[in-house]
């Protein structure tokens, strides 16, 4: 039976195991984005996520979250901005380069500094240039809501993530 199609079983919340809310969670269909800032030092930091969602349109507010965990937790609780850069179907190394850990994640792709230093990633489909509005932490994650101070992009073919892989939208 492929993954793809089979049913999702009816399981209570008190049985529900981690796997199974995974599974359940990776059938909504997502954009796929690098959100980045500086830390402390003025390093670029950066990792995809695709856990972003627009929360507020007056004021202009997204959000994204974070897993607790995360080794760039601090980089980005500290600092004033950052960006979300909604990744084009063309970008999906980039993507895959920004999932793992890694020193040179931005020695590939086109960077400029945006809004407070936050590194914005030319050929995106949509950025988001963000001062950092609040954080907070919820369950194992900590949720990051920005207000929007700038957007830019262009409108090529978005990276979607659904089931476990990287898709493209043909309409």
């Amino acid at each position: 039976m492929s993954d793809d199609h089979s049913p999702v079983p009816e399981i209570a919340a008190s049985e529900l195991a981690p796997d199974e809310l995974r599974r359940a969670l990776g059938r909504f269909v997502t954009g796929v984005t690098i959100v980045t800032c500086r830390d402390d030092q003025g390093q670029p930091v950066g990792l995809t996520a695709n856990s972003f969602n627009a929360l507020s349109l007056d004021p202009p507010l997204v959000l994204w979250s974070l897993r607790q965990a995360s080794s760039t937790i601090e980089a980005f609780a500290n600092a004033s901005h950052f960006a979300v850069n909604v990744l084009a179907a063309d970008q999906v190394d980039l993507s895959r380069r920004f999932a793992r850990p890694s020193s040179a994640k931005f020695d590939a792709g086109e960077w400029t500094d945006g809004q407070g230093g936050a590194p914005l990633l030319a050929g995106c489909v949509a950025v988001f240039e963000c001062r950092r509005h609040s954080h907070h932490p919820a369950g194992d994650h900590v949720l990051f809501i920005g207000e929007v101070e700038r957007i830019g992009g262009s409108a090529s073919t978005p990276l979607v993530y659904h089931a476990g892989h990287y898709r493209t939208l043909n309409e």
